[in-house]
């Protein structure tokens, strides 16, 4: 069995672990690691299996959360689903972790009991006052296998309902943003439903999240996801934001990568950080 998030462990140990070599590559991870330990304290390990960056972000955001964001407050969230089917039929065809073949119509229920999962589950966590509480509450959930998998095909979905908007704001001519453009620029998705069939039914199974959809999971949670990429250390991207310019309520989370494939995330922020 493994663990979805693994306990902390003390960053600089962690590099020192990991990058013991003297090529080019590895000192430059171990000034990245150094310049992350400027800021926090502690790395925990995410589990890799192509669900590695929702995991991280969806972790980081509700162990931080303290209110319910807006968009998961509203009256008809859980009716997504439905409501996107009676447009798209194409829908039908988005494929379910473990249930592959089962068809949208039969399975628009249950995308609907994960949003509801989502909402719940968000709401509890972010009611929790105490840190250490929350922290408890965090990790008993990404040791609950069934839940955790429900979330993260609840996030797809909403990944998809973003793109759909996005999509149809710049046919309409209404200005989106410029991630947007990249995410349709592709060959393999040129519109929400190649993006859903080459994309985002693959995330999870044979593949995880591309950088132009870390722009778009960031727009679906309106969450900025600050990530640390150690291999573009010394350069401009060495902390790069999705979205780049960001709207100024929407909460921060940081990740950690090493390669833009596999995101751990850094814990505990030093004290002079804070103040």
């Amino acid at each position: 069995y493994k663990l979805s998030v693994s306990p902390e462990m003390d960053i600089m140990e962690y590099c020192r672990k990991e990058w013991r070599g003297n090529t080019p590559a590895a000192k430059r991870m171990r000034k990245g690691y150094e310049a992350v330990a400027q800021k926090f304290a502690s790395i925990r390990r995410i589990r890799g299996d192509n669900y590695c960056a929702f995991r991280a972000t969806l972790f980081q955001a509700l162990s931080q959360a303290t209110q319910l964001p807006r968009w998961l407050q509203s009256e008809d969230f859980s009716m997504l689903p439905e409501n996107l089917l009676s447009k798209y039929d194409w829908i039908k065809q988005w494929q379910l972790r473990q249930k592959p073949g089962k068809r949208m119509g039969e399975i628009s229920d249950e995308i609907k009991e994960y949003l509801i999962l989502l909402r719940k589950k968000w709401k509890n966590i972010s009611e929790i006052k105490g840190p250490l509480e929350k922290q408890e509450a965090c990790d008993k959930l990404f040791k609950n296998e069934e839940e955790e998998y429900s979330l993260y095909e609840a996030l797809k979905f909403l990944m998809l309902n973003t793109a759909i908007e996005l999509y149809n704001a710049d046919k309409s001519g209404r200005r989106v943003p410029v991630f947007s453009w990249l995410l349709f620029a592709r060959d393999t998705s040129s519109n929400p439903y190649q993006l859903m069939h080459n994309h985002l039914n693959h995330i999870g199974h044979s593949g995880g999240l591309e950088q132009v959809e870390m722009f778009l999971l960031a727009y679906a949670l309106q969450y900025t996801i600050q990530v640390y990429r150690l291999y573009k250390y010394s350069t401009d991207e060495f902390i790069t934001l999705y979205p780049n310019d960001p709207e100024e309520d929407w909460p921060v989370v940081t990740l950690i990568t090493e390669d833009d494939r596999h995101y751990n995330i850094p814990v505990r922020m030093c004290q002079e950080t804070m103040l």
